[in-house]
């Protein structure tokens, strides 16, 4: 089964089942309150590691070096504003995660770390080659 289908049917389900779990041990309006109250959070949050990202890349930009960390910082951010807003609390855990400085730099470190490991393999490979030329021989008019 595709994975992304799976994602889009099988995460509201599992919200759903999770805020009436909660709703039935905390009460309704208990529960709406806390959907809401994580979104306001999370997004001014998201606002301040943004800010402080864009400074941090402006200041790796003026020393001359690309703000890659920054980048992906920035991304991440971005989607943990998007699962913020999002109401279920599996959607926020995971939003305030990739919030979170500490928990979004081991996410991109094990995120690059999955990504390129196949490219180290094959960097210290050395390939032997000979370079034969041919030369054409002109006809002679």
């Amino acid at each position: 089964m595709n994975s992304l289908l799976l994602l889009i049917v099988g995460l509201p389900i599992l919200e759903i089942a999770v805020m009436i779990k909660i709703g039935q041990q905390i009460g309704t309006f208990n529960t709406i309150f806390i959907i809401f109250f994580t979104a306001i959070v999370g997004i001014y949050y998201a606002k301040v590691e943004g800010l402080n990202t864009i400074k941090s890349g402006m200041v790796n930009l003026y020393k001359n070096k690309i703000p890659f960390y920054e980048i992906l910082s920035g991304a991440s951010i971005a989607i943990a504003a998007i699962l913020l807003i999002l109401p279920g609390f599996i959607s926020d855990t995971i939003g305030f995660f990739f919030l979170i400085p500490f928990t979004r730099k081991i996410i991109i470190n094990l995120w690059l770390k999955n990504k390129y490991k196949n490219h180290s393999e094959n960097e210290n490979e050395i390939i032997d080659a000979e370079i034969i030329e041919e030369k054409k021989e002109k006809d002679e008019l």
